[in-house]
This record gives C-alpha cells, sequence and structure tokens, in this order.
C-alpha cells in the first residue's frame, strides 16, 4: 500500500441536515486545493440491492426491518474493494453516510439494539473523520422535502439522534460535532478545515476496520444447547 494514502471522510447527521450540499462543496474544494477527492453516497443506489433499497426509502415496497437493514449493510460491503482501492491510491473519499446511519436508524426501531444492529458492519474501513451535522429535527421538518421519504418524521428522527448520540461515545472513532443550522459557507469553512487535518494526518497510517473487537458475540452457552 502506498504510504500517501487517502483520507475516509464520513458526513452524518439526521435527513435534511445539508451532508448532501456539503459534500459536494468540500470534494470541489479538495479538488481545488490540489487533492485528488471523490464523494460516495450510501445508501448507493445504482446497484441491484441498492435499487431494493431505493424502492423500500420511496415508500414503493414494503420489507421487514431486519431484512432492510442487512440490505443496507450489504450495499456498504458490495462497495469496499473499490474504496480501499482509491483510498490506497491516495484518493481522499468524502462519504455521504455510512453505517453509523445504518445502525443509528435501525436501532431506533421497537425490539433492535446497537449491539446486534452494528455486527453486519464489524471489519468494513474505519473512517479517519466523522462529521456530524447537528440539526434539531423540528429544523430539518422546515427545509424543503421533508417527509418525502420513508423515515422523515420529527419523532422517528429524534430517536435516531439519540442513537448517533451513543454512537459518538466510542473512543476509537474521530466524530467531530458541528452546528448544521450555521450558514451553509460557514458550515463549508469548519468542514473543510477538520478535514484537510485528517487528509494530513491520514498520510501514512494504516486502513483499519470499523468496531473490530467492540462488538459482543454470544457463545454457544450464551445461546442454550440446542436439543
Amino acid at each position: 500500500m502506498s504510504c500517501r494514502r487517502g483520507a475516509f471522510i464520513v458526513l452524518e447527521g439526521v435527513d435534511r441536515a445539508g451532508k448532501t450540499t456539503q459534500c459536494k462543496k468540500l470534494v470541489q474544494a479538495l479538488q481545488e486545493s490540489g487533492h485528488r477527492a471523490e464523494i460516495m453516497r450510501f445508501p448507493d443506489r445504482t446497484t441491484k440491492i441498492g435499487q431494493l433499497i431505493s424502492a423500500y426509502l420511496e415508500k414503493k415496497s414494503d420489507l421487514e426491518d431486519h431484512t432492510v437493514h442487512l440490505l443496507f449493510s450489504a450495499n456498504r460491503w458490495e462497495l469496499v474493494p473499490a474504496m480501499r482501492q482509491k483510498l490506497e491510491q491516495g484518493v481522499s473519499l468524502v462519504v455521504d453516510r455510512y453505517a453509523f446511519s445504518g445502525v443509528a436508524f435501525t436501532s431506533a426501531k421497537p425490539g433492535f439494539c446497537l449491539d446486534w444492529c452494528k455486527k453486519p458492519d464489524v471489519g468494513l474501513p474505519k473512517p479517519d473523520l466523522v462529521l456530524f451535522l447537528q440539526l434539531s429535527p423540528e429544523e430539518a421538518a422546515r427545509r424543503g422535502e421533508y417527509g418525502a421519504e420513508r423515515y422523515e418524521s420529527s419523532d422517528f428522527q429524534r430517536n435516531v439522534q439519540q442513537r448517533f448520540q451513543q454512537l459518538m461515545k466510542d473512543p476509537s472513532l474521530n466524530w467531530k460535532v458541528i452546528d448544521a443550522a450555521q450558514s451553509i459557507e460557514d458550515l463549508h469553512t469548519e468542514i473543510k478545515t477538520h478535514s484537510e487535518a485528517a487528509i494530513k494526518a491520514a498520510t501514512n497510517q494504516p486502513i483499519t476496520e470499523l468496531w473490530k473487537g467492540a462488538v459482543t458475540t454470544k457463545t454457544d452457552q450464551d445461546w442454550g444447547e440446542v436439543k
């Protein structure tokens, strides 16, 4: 692997926090500064798995909740080879949503816990920086097209935000919380500053694995012996 690898930067937050706009602005700014940078977005709706997810999110189909969670994870895994290759070639990836959204959204549903939701994503490439765009559900609801997709309700988004707060307690991850209610340009400036620092820090570091060793697994004894 080249010692001058790219940085893996993720933007997270509740729906309508401005992640997609900021991802595009960040990639453009990094490229103009001489960095090699590309944008990725999850779910990637162009793959066959992504098309199933897209139909579900647009309320065109219904899927069982466990199935949906595993499809989101599979959508990330199918792009891992391309992600690793780009990072190793020195391309910084700016990613609109990642495993943290998958875990936060599913665990906000009744009957799901963070631990189970993390397991399918254990071993994914670990981000060098996770930027959380903090925005109240009330403010998000005032933004354009809110409610068009399945999970866009204020009560649910509030539960999602609580799950994100739990995920941020992980000391092995580099989270930065940013006020998404500020102007687009002020938000961009703050994001760019953090991202340039992450690119510099990642240069000589290996790509590591997300949540490796952090998620408990049950032994046969824990599950109980099946007769």
